[in-house]
């Protein structure tokens, strides 16, 4: 995938708002991408990485901390934004709590008008967890279209990350016209281009495939 005239500069992102449930959300104009993933899966990095800001979405060193939807817009254009959706799996928090994350996560991606699309950040050495396929079910729910970012390709030699990123799309294959998927790392600043093409798709409308 190549982009012809990228017209997102991602790395005006600035901190728009934190907001505890779908009803404290900004206005529901304008469009957004929400980045979605369970806890170490490496979503705050890919978060940075895209936007070349080391300390725009905070990574915490107790997984699931963040257990707010945080917004970010593009520069000065708040029409235009970014979503960092609460981390869930290792959080050592009450099930209350954890079942209360999920429910507001699920108002989220189903009512949320201003949604254009999910980034579904799994570990590449362990993905589709069963966080991940919720994820995924409620996306199909809602006809949402889901790029997949397998991040921590660095992990794995090359043929490794490669097979296990056919393997995840072999598991998919059913909804191969909803989901796209690609290898990325923060620490090789891998597939930095790519996960722009998508979202510039989804933001601006249209992507050059």
């Amino acid at each position: 995938m190549a982009r012809l005239n990228p017209c997102l500069n991602y790395q005006t992102a600035r901190f728009l708002i934190s907001a505890p449930t779908l009803a404290h959300c900004p206005d529901g104009g304008g469009a957004e991408v929400a980045f979605a993933g369970r806890s170490n899966a490496g979503k705050s990095s890919a978060i940075n990485t895209l936007t070349r800001q080391s300390g725009l979405a905070r990574i915490s060193k107790t997984p699931g901390r963040t257990q707010l939807i945080n917004f970010f817009s593009l520069g000065d254009d708040s029409d235009r934004r970014l979503v960092d959706l609460p981390g869930y799996g290792y959080a050592k928090v009450p099930e209350a709590v954890k079942l209360e994350w999920q429910r507001h996560l699920s108002e989220y991606l189903r009512h949320r008008d201003a949604l254009r699309g999910l980034v579904l950040v799994m570990d590449v050495r362990h993905p589709l967890s069963e966080f991940d396929q919720t994820m995924l079910g409620w996306a199909d729910e809602q006809e949402m279209p889901v790029h997949i970012l397998l991040t921590k390709a660095d992990k794995l030699k090359r043929g490794a990350a490669a097979s296990a990123l056919q393997q995840v799309r072999s598991r998919l294959r059913e909804w191969e016209d909803l989901v796209t998927i690609q290898l990325f790392s923060s620490l090789k600043r891998q597939g930095i281009e790519e996960l722009e093409a998508r979202l510039d798709g989804w933001l601006l409308g249209g992507v050059e495939e």
